[in-house]
């Protein structure tokens, strides 16, 4: 048990809420890209069956296992044939973003939740069990699906931010970038796991992730009495 402790990321006993909301993120998120691919008229990932929420088409055993272990990893990715567009560019970018911003929206719709529960009186309930496994779950729900949201957005292969710079750039720079592509993934590999290169590159891109939670909290508090944020953070880790 002390073994496996030590190789998993995140505290063994929240292992069962992280594998929960890892399936729901990386299902949602790959079937944004197969749902706007298929849209707008490339039929390749819905004759691979990926325009589905069954987590069964979209995770990647190893990537789920890194991510638990490493704290970092990824699910199939959508296979997306852009010369099928009426607009290659544009509807690109679009099918690129649309995982990234499922998973905004899936953070947005656990924060959601969290204000709807403490409105009617049930975010903390007399039970200490049911109390702790929903705010865990919703924890991890609205914390894992921003970070997602913006570990996807970084521009190097194969994430989704690096499709948006390509389906940006003229034809010549794309030829250029496209060239020096089998570095990317070795670059990727360096930031994630060397500490130094973590520290001066995701670690500022993660800090983003609680100004975006407050912003989409303070939405919330337009229509809904405010939570008490604090309170709902030591209920996690106590």
């Amino acid at each position: 048990m002390d073994l496996l402790e030590k190789l998993t990321w995140y505290p063994l006993e929240d292992l069962p809420f992280i594998v929960l909301v890892l399936m729901i993120a990386f299902s949602v998120h790959e079937f944004a890209h197969a749902y706007a691919a298929y849209k707008f008229g490339d039929m390749t990932a819905y004759n691979e069956g990926r325009v589905t929420l069954d987590p069964r088409s979209h995770l990647d055993i190893v990537g789920t296992l890194l991510i638990l272990i490493a704290g970092f990893g990824w699910a199939k990715p959508v296979p997306v044939n852009r010369g099928r567009f009426k607009y290659p560019r544009v509807m690109g970018i679009i099918v690129s973003a649309a995982g990234p911003l499922s998973n905004l929206l899936l953070a947005a719709i656990g924060i959601l939740i969290v204000y709807v529960l403490n409105q009617a009186g049930w975010l903390y309930t007399d039970h200490a069990g049911v109390t702790k496994a929903v705010i865990h779950f919703l924890y991890y729900l609205i914390f894992m699906n921003t970070l997602l949201f913006l570990f996807n957005l970084i521009p190097l292969p194969p994430l989704d931010g690096y499709r948006i710079i390509q389906d940006m750039l003229p034809q010549r720079q794309r030829i250029k970038l496209e060239q020096h592509e089998q570095w990317g993934m070795f670059i990727f590999l360096l930031i994630v796991f060397i500490p130094q290169l973590r520290m001066y590159t995701l670690e500022p891109l993660f800090s983003l992730s609680a100004p975006i939670r407050g912003f989409i909290q303070s939405l919330m508090e337009l229509v809904f009495a405010p939570v008490d944020w604090p309170k709902f953070v030591i209920t996690f880790i106590s």
